[in-house]
């Protein structure tokens, strides 16, 4: 089968279409033939090794050392099941299913494999797979980290970085939750942001929202420059600062914080195939939306990934494998 592999971190050139076998499913494995992946923010810091600062002895542990541990990037997936092992029950061939590998990757190929109790459910369907595959990684991580918060019917949210793939997602999800939903973004995306439900749009580059004097329950940081001590006093008592981008000293402060401010600090996401089939309800009933900066062919898998390199896709970065 055709993947793109990297065998080197760097730059996005380091990544080649080439033949690679093809899994085979183990008794209880999936094995899907792959229609669409995207190529995200994790795609890009997994190639470039680009992590959050005090983060790179973590990442080499995860990532390999000195070359990619796994060679086909690629964490989420929307395809047809091209066959099952003997023990599975849930799914059969000629399902169409979308899923999520997380850090294991492999979705940047014509077949994928996976568990049947995996992040893997059946694509909505008033979806194609190019749409339905953007639920995965924008939408989990999204809907993951508000789960931490407890969103309520009115509560003021901001999220800053909001015409991201998480972003955009987060926008949605709060509006769903019921919330009063502020975006920061560029004044290019503003559009777009207020377009999926957010009650007001801030233009950072005009405004710092810490700056106003308003407050918020929640505030989701997509971008990563958002920490703590920056945005302590624009959260209200309890509130919840959910930060999907985090450095190493964000992440080992956050407990500290948490008992001496009384505020939530949300460093980590957690996320099953209930939450999955939960997003794909949303877009089945038309309140959850496919956002799509660039479609890309896997023969041009290094010119998606310089796009994506550039920090300012709007939503996601789709990479079709194989027409529908």
């Amino acid at each position: 089968m055709r993947a793109a592999v990297y065998r080197q971190f760097g730059a996005p050139e380091v990544v080649s279409v080439e033949e690679v076998p093809q899994p085979s499913p183990g008794p209880r494995d999936v094995l899907v033939k792959v229609h669409a992946s995207t190529v995200s923010a994790a795609d890009y810091r997994s190639r470039s090794r680009n992590v959050p600062k005090g983060l790179g002895l973590l990442a080499a542990k995860g990532l390999g050392l000195f070359r990619p541990r796994n060679r086909v990037l690629g964490m989420d997936f929307a395809g047809v099941v091209a066959a099952v092992g003997t023990d599975v029950t849930k799914f059969h061939p000629g399902d169409e299913v979308i899923g999520m590998f997380g850090a294991d990757f492999g979705g940047h190929a014509e077949y994928a494999c996976l568990r049947e109790d995996d992040n893997l459910t059946v694509k909505p369907r008033n979806m194609g797979f190019e749409e339905a595959v953007t639920l995965v990684f924008g939408g989990l991580t999204a809907h993951s980290f508000l789960n931490r918060a407890d969103v309520k019917p009115g509560d003021p949210v901001l999220i800053n970085g909001a015409s991201g793939a998480v972003g955009t997602a987060a926008v949605q999800l709060a509006k769903q939750l019921g919330a009063h939903v502020t975006g920061v973004s560029s004044a290019a995306n503003a559009e777009l942001v207020a377009s999926l439900g957010a009650d007001r749009v801030i233009d950072y580059a005009q405004a710092d929202f810490t700056a106003e004097g308003k407050t918020y329950d929640v505030i989701m940081d997509c971008v990563g420059n958002a920490p703590f001590e920056r945005v302590d006093a624009s959260l209200n008592p309890g509130g919840s600062l959910l930060l999907v981008i985090a450095d190493l000293k964000a992440i080992l402060r956050a407990p500290s914080r948490m008992r001496k401010s009384g505020k939530q600090v949300v460093v980590t996401s957690k996320y099953t195939a209930g939450d999955l089939k939960h997003l794909v309800y949303l877009a089945e009933t038309g309140h959850f939306r496919a956002v799509i900066d660039e479609t890309y062919n896997l023969d041009d898998i290094v010119e998606a990934h310089r796009f994506a390199d550039t920090g300012r896709k709007a939503g996601n970065v789709v990479l079709q494998i194989a027409s529908a």
